[in-house]
């Protein structure tokens, strides 16, 4: 019998230059015409070109689509479920950042499912058809798409994001390639990498956490504290490289069984509003909702600190806690990560705040529910008044 959860990737292509392999493995599943998705800048920038040069080796027919952007939104999907209807195409590949994989899945369940608005599949376990075969290739360390189940896109308005889950949205294979990160910036290495740090931190201090998803957070901690700064300041470092692409696959997967919590929800009611990168809205937020949270959460929090080494075995476990926040506060300091807003009006906290507690209510486990007053406290807190903004 099938399992009922796909919880993670049928294989992984997990080395060095192990792209080239993607081809021959498709080849042998007997796919022979491809759509890729991805972005104008990867296309640019010459990271599909091993890829292609496979591709065509191998006979197989491939279609570009280059039109995704940050914070993907539904019309994206649309027009790259037209290419990949219209070519008549077996396979998608999702290879860049979580923007082009999520988007690369939105595409799927597109072509495969009779709805027209995307946006009627959000929520949990609502896309009724397989999704086509489907391929991520991460360029970034850190979004975790490549491993969950999940795809969060933008509504047709463009002003809300929505998150379906479901386990069809699944990649079918992931290639786990360094070298496709060398040429990662470091504000992108920086993001990402905290975004896998959220996704870590969330799994593991959530109601539906376990063992399974425990170690593969403490695993995915040890690596980003160890990790994310090296590759930061070195990018061409393919030991960190490697490391934190693992981090991101350990935590992705964490979080698809154990779930996220009230920092994605308020980070998802900024992004879009205010053009900000999700990994340096999540960084940012984290230490102010891990404080919210209080004494709840510190025994987690203060084995997490030994993990990451930021605390000593004779602390109390209030102060080990309170090192683990001090330390993602540290990262994002050498890593200049601050928050990009000049002001946030009082008049739109109410609203923000309404937004975030849409979307954690009821499905995030959280380890302490927020209601709407909680959340306007954290946003006035970290945009009016430790801001002194008006």
């Amino acid at each position: 019998m099938a399992p009922l959860f796909n919880w993670q990737p049928e294989s992984v292509l997990n080395c060095a230059g192990c792209i080239e392999k993607l081809a021959p493995k498709m080849a042998d599943d007997n796919i022979d015409r491809v759509l890729i998705v991805t972005d104008e800048k990867i296309l640019n920038a010459g990271l599909l070109n091993s890829l292609l040069a496979s591709l065509n080796e191998a006979n197989i027919i491939y279609y570009i689509y280059k039109g995704v952007e940050e914070n993907p939104s539904v019309s994206h999907a649309k027009e790259a479920r037209d290419l990949y209807l219209r070519e008549n195409c077996q396979a998608i590949i999702g290879f860049g950042g979580g923007s082009a994989i999520d988007c690369a899945k939105g595409a799927g369940v597109l072509s495969t499912n009779n709805m027209e608005h995307l946006s009627e599949y959000k929520g949990f376990m609502k896309v009724k058809n397989k999704l086509p075969y489907l391929v991520a290739v991460p360029t970034t360390a850190g979004t975790g798409s490549e491993t969950s189940n999940s795809a969060v896109l933008s509504d047709e308005t463009g002003k809300n994001k929505f998150v379906i889950t479901d386990a069809k949205l699944m990649p079918k294979t992931v290639v786990l390639d360094p070298e496709l990160l060398i040429s990662l910036s470091r504000e992108m290495t920086a993001y990402t990498g905290m975004d896998a740090l959220v996704h870590a931190v969330e799994a593991y201090i959530s109601q539906n956490s376990n063992k399974q998803t425990r170690i593969l957070s403490e695993e995915a901690v040890e690596l980003i504290f160890k990790n994310l700064y090296e590759s930061y300041q070195d990018g061409s470092n393919i030991t960190a490289r490697t490391n934190m692409q693992r981090a991101s696959y350990f935590s992705g997967k964490a979080f698809t069984r154990a779930g996220l919590g009230n920092i994605h929800a308020l980070s998802h009611s900024i992004e879009l509003k205010y053009k900000i990168q999700h990994g340096h809205a999540v960084a940012y937020l984290m230490p102010y909702v891990l404080e919210k949270y209080g004494s709840k959460i510190n025994s987690q929090l203060a084995k997490l600190a030994l993990i990451a080494g930021v605390s000593e075995e004779s602390d109390s476990i209030e102060e080990s806690a309170q090192k683990f926040i001090h330390g993602i506060r540290e990262l994002n300091e050498k890593m200049n990560i601050e928050m990009p807003l000049n002001a946030l009006a009082k008049e739109e906290v109410g609203f923000l705040a309404k937004l975030a507690y849409k979307e954690a209510n009821p499905y995030y486990p959280v380890p302490v529910m927020f209601n709407k007053d909680d959340f306007q406290g954290l946003l006035e807190r970290v945009f009016i008044s430790e801001r002194r903004i008006a």
